[in-house]
């Protein structure tokens, strides 16, 4: 894996912390990330499909849920010979101190007008970040051996929030040419924009956040099936808010395997020789 920075100069105060949940098994946070960067996994290669995905872990835009949202899904995806990039986007500022952080984080989630306050706030500049990274990968493309054509994002929640965004605005060089938004909010009612790629939708319908998650994936299926473009949905009965590579004994379990399948479906596999 090498890490690459998204920008040069930016100024910031934050300090990147890794820290961890409180939930059991507890899972390691990134917060206060203020200087973007692309964590880079590439296949063996001869077992390269010359395609390539942009994950982007959820976290509520307050921190990332680095390895279930994002590095086990790479190691994953590149197992396969799938190129993998893992997108630390900036996130809002969080105290340092780990329990008044979570404390801060958890006010801040469990109030949807904060979020939808908050999303509103910061999309332009995760939406920078996410279209600036897709940038970067297609112009490493030679360098990493993928296929310019053959470049698309993933994410989580808040990550998903991204994908979508990303999805719905940005010009010829950041546009994904497949997105997978897994269990996004979207604060608005989407409409496809022109010359709309292929999608990937999964979401559990007893996610603790609510009919936003729900509603949200509805929209963006509809949105694309009206503009007569490639869509698909998996709304799981179980599994939650945030079950990304989890093990719950669930259906929801192997969401990534429907995902693999689609995208061979979608003829983006080549293995080089």
């Amino acid at each position: 894996m090498i890490e690459i920075p998204l920008w040069h100069n930016l100024g910031s105060s934050q300090s990147e912390q890794l820290s961890w949940s409180s939930t059991q098994p507890p899972f390691r946070l990134v917060r206060n990330v203020s200087q973007p960067s692309l964590s880079v996994f590439l296949p063996d290669p001869s077992i390269n499909t010359q395609a390539a995905v942009l994950i982007c872990p959820g976290g509520g835009l307050h921190v990332l849920a680095i390895d279930h949202e994002g590095f086990e899904v790479a190691e994953w995806l590149t197992a396969r010979g799938i190129a993998a990039m893992v997108l630390k986007y900036r996130l809002l500022e969080t105290p340092l101190d780990d329990a008044e952080s979570e404390a801060y984080i958890q006010h801040n989630l469990a109030d949807p007008n904060i979020m939808r306050h908050f999303s509103t706030l910061h999309q332009a500049t995760i939406l920078a970040d996410g279209q600036q990274a897709m940038r970067l990968v297609r112009e490493h493309a030679s360098i990493w051996n993928i296929r310019p054509d053959r470049i698309g994002m993933i994410g989580f929640s808040a990550g998903g929030f991204l994908t979508a965004s990303v999805a719905l605005v940005h010009d010829v060089s950041s546009r994904p040419d497949f997105v997978a938004p897994i269990y996004a909010a979207l604060w608005e009612k989407p409409q496809a924009p022109p010359n709309p790629m292929p999608m990937f939708l999964a979401l559990a319908s007893n996610d603790s956040f609510g009919q936003i998650m729900i509603q949200s994936s509805l929209n963006l299926y509809n949105a694309w099936q009206q503009a007569g473009v490639s869509v698909e949905l998996h709304a799981y009965a179980q599994g939650q808010h945030g079950f990304g590579m989890n093990k719950q004994g669930l259906p929801s379990d192997y969401w990534i395997e429907r995902f693999h399948e689609w995208l061979e479906s979608q003829g983006l596999f080549e293995v080089s020789v």
